[in-house]
């Protein structure tokens, strides 16, 4: 966790940007381009980055996309900030992190986990449905990974959200070997024997119809 001195040290670039309004596929690329980043939104069109080297690639990148789309654009460094600034932004970072791992760890309590319940509990013990499930927590994993990534102040729900992730995965594994293991008494179990003949077809018994006396 940073100090506030630390934090008091670390500069910023902000962006303020226009796109033209037409076509709109245009600024959501652009703004979903600067969230990926992981860019803080101080207002419309105004967002602000830690100025680090893949930040200021992003940033770089960005802007060209701006100004071939006809759009204008200014890129400000913030060499020093008030302490109370600071603290905003950086309190700003931290719910945008938090809000993201919160997503995170809501997917891996509701989504993941009753997934491999319902499963089990319809026993579709499959290689295919496991390969599915695996591909589903690799999605997980990818996610989280990109949210550390912009996770600058250490968000508090970082640990919480990796150890949901474990948790996912012991639910996996567990999973898998019950699959294994269907798999494996359906490979080696008893062969049916063979009949010589043809077996009768079976002729259900009419129930004789009653007669009045």
């Amino acid at each position: 966790m940073e100090t506030t001195s630390e934090r008091q040290r670390r500069q910023y670039h902000v962006l303020i940007y226009q796109v033209p309004s037409q076509p709109s596929a245009a600024r959501v690329g652009v703004w979903r381009d600067l969230k990926r980043a992981g860019a803080l939104y101080l207002q419309q069109s105004v967002c602000v980055l830690p100025s680090t080297a893949p930040n200021r690639a992003h940033f770089e990148r960005i802007t060209a996309r701006i100004a071939e789309l006809g759009g204008v654009y200014h890129l400000l460094p913030l060499r020093a900030l008030p302490p109370e600034e600071e603290t905003k932004i950086v309190d700003g970072f931290l719910a945008q992190s938090t809000l993201q791992y919160d997503e995170i760890i809501e997917n891996c309590e509701v989504n993941f986990t009753k997934e491999i319940e319902f499963e089990i509990f319809r026993r579709n013990f499959t290689y295919a449905e496991a390969e599915e499930i695996r591909q589903d927590l690799d999605k997980i994993k990818r996610w989280y990974d990109r949210v550390v990534e912009r996770d600058w102040f250490d968000a508090a729900r970082r640990a919480d959200a990796a150890l949901w992730i474990e948790r996912c995965e012991g639910l996996l594994e567990g999973f898998e070997e019950q699959v294994f293991a269907s798999q494996e008494a359906d490979e080696t179990g008893p062969p049916q024997p063979k009949s010589a003949s043809q077996p009768r077809p079976l002729r259900l018994k009419r129930t004789p119809r009653r007669r009045d006396a």
